[in-house]
């Protein structure tokens, strides 16, 4: 008879292994975690290197492994059903993270004039199909998509498809300027943060410029936060080091039935990131700061991408704006033209056109 999980994980890329690692390292209680890939080699490495660092590190995880050729809805419903799982984890994307660490060709020099959001469709395929498969197999079971989710989730949540939430982006942040202030309680520091705010701490103090996100301490907001926090430094491209152990203790909590505080982008499929709160049951709640309203916050979030990337509207479309709308005019009308949520298969498809013609072209030289 199959093992029991309570965790289900589905990638086993770069971001869902150091994710697994570190999970394997810092649990407290007994947890038994799945990993889902396609090839065989590969999560038996996970496996064992995963199980080598509970033993390491003397923690109750235990890390198992399944091989599914096809990320189909059929196949991941009755693994689900069959694993009843708390937690299902999705980081499988039909775009890696590798292009924000290229500048060779026209596609990563679209994708680092235009913004992340050009991949939207990308990284919502998966996520979309291992989703709804969840839904129909477990309907009480957490979806957390670790995808771009800050706009990726709008997508998912508009296509019929109930997510808890994301991981990193605005994670990424608040764990660092805890770290940064010697904030030990999370619920002294709250925030609002959108993935684009990213790049501000990707350069060296000197030359920082743009917007920074809103921080609270202790219930009054900041000011002067990028002076404050001027020494809080991100890796240039990606910031896997911390972004992929920010939703291990969400993912522990829930398993535990504990209750948890933190930080997440992308909850219930809001746009950018939001301080927040989970109760003993699971339940996820918006944990603002005083004075600050719902729409307020997600109103701030929101405009980020109206003045440039993604937008999904009420009726579901995806429309994209600003700087990275007049990039993809010029290459593809097309594309350009967005999609609906519910066609994003169709959509990525075309995408993966423009970006295979694109890759083939190189960067135009400034």
């Amino acid at each position: 008879m199959p093992q029991h999980a309570d965790i289900i994980l589905f990638g086993t890329g770069e971001f869902g292994a150091r994710m697994l690692f570190d999970l394997a390292a810092t649990a407290r209680e007994p947890v038994t975690v799945l990993v889902v890939g396609r090839s065989d080699a590969r999560l038996a490495w996970l496996r064992t290197a995963a199980n080598a660092r509970a033993h390491l590190f003397n923690t109750p995880a235990r890390i198992i492994t399944a091989v599914l050729p096809e990320f189909d809805e059929a196949s991941v419903q009755a693994l689900v059903r069959e694993r009843q799982p708390k937690v299902v984890v999705q980081s499988a994307s039909l775009q890696t993270a590798s292009v924000l660490r290229e500048s060779a060709t026209a596609w990563s020099q679209l994708v680092a004039q235009g913004g992340w959001s050009i991949t939207a469709a990308f990284q919502s395929v998966l996520s979309v199909r291992i989703g709804r498969a969840v839904q129909a197999a477990l309907p009480g079971c957490r979806y957390i998509n670790c995808c771009f989710p800050d706009v990726a989730n709008a997508l998912i949540v508009a296509s019929g498809v109930p997510v808890y939430s994301g991981v990193g982006n605005i994670g990424i942040l608040s764990t660092a300027f805890a770290g940064a202030l010697g904030i030990a309680d999370p619920r002294r520091l709250r925030m609002l943060a959108q993935y684009q705010q990213l790049n501000y701490w990707r350069k060296p103090a000197g030359e920082r410029s743009g917007s920074v996100p809103r921080v609270w301490l202790d219930g009054v907001e900041m000011s002067h936060v990028g002076e404050r926090l001027r020494d809080v430094m991100l890796s240039p491209q990606t910031a896997f080091d911390i972004s992929c152990a920010t939703g291990v203790p969400l993912m522990l909590a829930l398993v535990a039935g504990r209750e948890w505080f933190g930080h997440v982008p992308g909850p219930g499929g809001l746009p950018g990131g939001y301080p927040v709160r989970v109760d003993a049951s699971g339940n996820l709640h918006l944990d603002l700061p005083p004075g600050l309203s719902r729409e307020e916050a997600i109103a701030w979030n929101l405009a980020f991408e109206e003045r440039n990337g993604l937008v999904v509207d009420g009726q579901g479309n995806a429309r994209y704006t600003g700087v990275l709308h007049k990039l993809l005019q010029e290459v593809d009308l097309a594309v350009a033209a967005g999609f609906k949520s519910s066609e994003v298969e169709a959509a990525a498809t075309r995408l993966a056109a423009l970006r295979d013609r694109l890759q083939s072209v190189p960067a135009a030289v400034s």
